[in-house]
């Protein structure tokens, strides 16, 4: 097994010439993959951190209007947004949920008003069902309380007001974006006391 790996690693079996190419494309597709990943702060995604979900600036209505909720108190969003049954589930699904928001975001397809898919939804009303079992299963709950219907279907403006556009609140306020063209670059081109 160790001998295998050895061989692909060293490009045994591949001309001498094109070694070097290999190695070279291979050094620099981990060298741009570490900064995409820095540049990202992609390693802040695996906590729970809420301005994680503003790093790409998408979900800045979202924050703010979570911000000023009653929620922002006793939860985050991944307390909402993400699976809690097991660990596995809970970085498969934010796995999954980030490559396709990183995919809208970098191809500009994100939509003006952002929804919850399917699975978003599933999720999120096991998690309301999770905090809020005490209501679900009280016997003194309002007749209100139809099982066969999702939390959402009457607790939609909860905790983010009703959907609106990614300029709904332009002036809200999040924390400061840091900026994505390194300082050392930045600074080249520029005259000293410019």
């Amino acid at each position: 097994m160790a001998g295998a790996l050895i061989r692909v690693l060293t490009l045994q079996g591949v001309p001498p010439r094109l070694r070097v190419a290999a190695f070279c494309s291979a050094g620099v597709f981990v060298g741009l993959s570490g900064y995409v990943f820095h540049l990202s702060e992609a390693a802040s995604y695996l906590s729970d951190d809420p301005t994680a979900c503003i790093n790409c600036h998408i979900m800045t209505p979202q924050y703010a209007t979570w911000r000023h909720s009653s929620h922002a108190r006793v939860t985050t969003c991944n307390d909402c947004h993400v699976p809690h049954d097991s660990a596995a589930r809970k970085y498969w699904f934010k796995m999954k949920d980030g490559a396709r928001h990183s995919f809208l975001f970098t191809f500009r397809m994100e939509p003006q008003v952002i929804r919850a898919t399917r699975e978003s939804h599933e999720v999120i009303q096991e998690n309301c069902i999770r905090c809020h079992v005490d209501l679900v299963g009280n016997a003194r709950t309002p007749i209100g309380h139809d099982f066969d219907r999702a939390c959402m279907d009457c607790h939609r403006e909860v905790p983010h007001g009703r959907p609106s556009s990614l300029s709904s609140t332009p002036n809200a306020a999040v924390p400061p974006v840091t900026p994505v063209v390194p300082r050392w670059f930045a600074g080249e081109g520029q005259k000293e006391g410019q």
